[in-house]
């Protein structure tokens, strides 16, 4: 029992009486690169467990909420759109009634107009009965907002007597329903094509 605290007594003073050394300059810059590389590693972990991105499901979530949001937005968009469109098709039919009012007071000797051209002009220094200069050229193009504008049944002599025809570009997108005016200069409306516009056609209300 003695001889034991002889020698752990010998071991503990020999281990107190041991010099402290202090870590060299380069074993610290070795440890700093240690701590900074494991830090290093850490952050990147939490880097792209945040990363991951979305599951399955959570996407077809998303998805499936697009295409509730298109199907409610796109119908509204178009029906919009067509009424936009046949607002300015009515508006151009108006345009072209007082026209060809107009050519009429100017050239009684011809009458009403017998195309859009007649309507229109390039030249208008002076105007004349075949550029009268009362439309604008894209309008005399026949083509104005999805819908196409005809010129028809001008008859007498002179010119007593026309039909104007507005046909949707592209039925049910563009527009779905057509539009007329004669003489009477009144715009009237109906849900089928229309070949010969009179009384029997519906004015618009």
């Amino acid at each position: 029992m003695q001889t034991q605290r002889r020698y752990y007594s010998r071991r503990i003073y020999k281990d107190l009486s041991r010099p402290i050394r202090k870590p060299s300059p380069a074993t610290k810059v070795q440890q700093f690169l240690e701590k900074a590389m494991e830090r290093a590693h850490l952050e990147s972990g939490d880097a792209m467990h945040r990363s991951k991105g979305f599951s399955l499901i959570e996407l077809l979530i998303v998805v499936a909420i697009i295409l509730v949001i298109a199907a409610i937005a796109v119908p509204s968009f178009l029906r919009s759109r067509m009424a936009a469109n046949e607002s300015a098709a009515v508006a151009a039919l108006r345009t072209l009634n007082t026209a060809q009012i107009s050519y009429n007071s100017s050239y009684p000797s011809v009458g009403f107009a017998s195309s859009l051209g007649a309507l229109s002009g390039t030249s208008c220094s002076p105007p004349s009965s075949t550029g009268a200069c009362l439309i604008d050229t894209v309008l005399a193009t026949g083509q104005r907002s999805g819908y196409s504008f005809t010129l028809t049944n001008v008859t007498g002599t002179p010119n007593s007597t026309y039909n104007f025809i507005a046909t949707p570009s592209t039925w049910n997108y563009s527009g779905i329903r057509y539009f007329c005016s004669y003489a009477d200069a009144i715009v009237r409306v109906s849900m089928t094509a229309i070949t010969t516009c009179d009384n029997t056609v519906a004015p618009q209300d």
